[in-house]
């Protein structure tokens, strides 16, 4: 395996919540330059992921507008899902007020609530959804290049260029010299080096792929020495495909710009995502797929 390593790694951290801290905090005079045209530090203490993700911190799924579906019976979201659309474009799900289209084969729990323009009962419509949309964009493009400027282009670490499979990676901001990200050929460990608040950000500016090569391999993301799943953030410009063949344990929230699949229908091995798959101008798909949307 490749191996990158930070002397310090706690200062990935505080590079990154430098950026998705409030302005107050700028005001307060914890928020400063160095000079070097990098991002300001700030203290790691002063954000958390709900503060980075807001409204959507809650959600296992979001499907901009265009809603989400699910095909199978294993499929469960350990946390709450939504979009901006009516609740007809929600298919194959129930949650503890009301069943969204389910079939004796797409049966999918969320263990949460379904948001939608017009649910649940009882709420003011759209509301919830909205803000998750507003969220969801806002952290989107907080983990942008734009905004967390100097990724560290995994082809300077050797092997593939835009290939994660079969490296061990330290905290850091990871950008894809031609674009996509892949995990084939191998799984991806990310290592804490014994830092609870260490952070990965990927970014990239059209696909993320997991799985394979060939749709018969699933791939998974390992993580060890403290990393947690609440601290690692897949930036997608374009659509994220997630274990084509089923199988397989992915880690982190996936904000995509188009979209998200998880599995491929027939498929009825387990993909499971410790995370969030949020879209946001494009609908989310899942195949006998669980979420668990990680604790704060």
């Amino acid at each position: 395996m490749k191996r990158f390593t930070v002397q310090k790694a706690h200062l990935v951290f505080m590079l990154l919540m430098g950026v998705l801290i409030s302005s107050s905090l700028a005001s307060a005079g914890s928020y400063r330059g160095d000079g070097d045209n990098n991002p300001p530090a700030a203290d790691p203490q002063a954000a958390t992921t709900s503060g980075v993700l807001g409204a959507a911190a809650s959600f296992g799924v979001f499907g901009g507008g265009a809603g989400m579906t699910n095909q199978g019976i294993y499929t469960v979201v350990n946390g709450d899902i939504g979009t901006t659309a009516a609740s007809t474009l929600v298919t194959g799900f129930h949650d503890k007020g009301a069943v969204y289209t389910e079939t004796t084969a797409n049966i999918g729990t969320v263990n949460g609530t379904v948001h939608t323009a017009t649910a649940p009962a009882g709420s003011v419509p759209n509301v919830i959804a909205a803000a998750v949309a507003l969220d969801a964009q806002t952290a989107f493009d907080n983990l942008s290049p734009a905004a967390l400027p100097g990724g560290i282009d995994v082809s300077s670490l050797g092997g593939g260029a835009g290939e994660l499979g079969n490296r061990t990676l330290a905290p850091g901001v990871y950008r894809s010299a031609p674009g996509s990200f892949a995990i084939q050929g191998g799984d991806l460990v990310l290592d804490g080096g014994g830092d609870p608040n260490a952070v990965w950000v990927f970014q990239m500016a059209t696909t993320l792929t997991v799985g394979g090569p060939g749709a018969a391999f699933p791939q998974s993301v390992i993580l060890v020495n403290g990393a947690q799943a609440k601290n690692v953030f897949w930036q997608v410009g374009s659509a994220a495909t997630i274990n084509a063949a089923g199988g397989g344990t992915i880690a982190g929230t996936i904000i995509a710009a188009s979209g998200a699949s998880f599995s491929t229908a027939g498929n009825v091995e387990l993909v499971t995502l410790n995370g969030r798959a949020l879209a946001l101008h494009a609908s989310v798909t899942m195949v006998n797929t669980r979420i668990n949307v990680p604790a704060p």
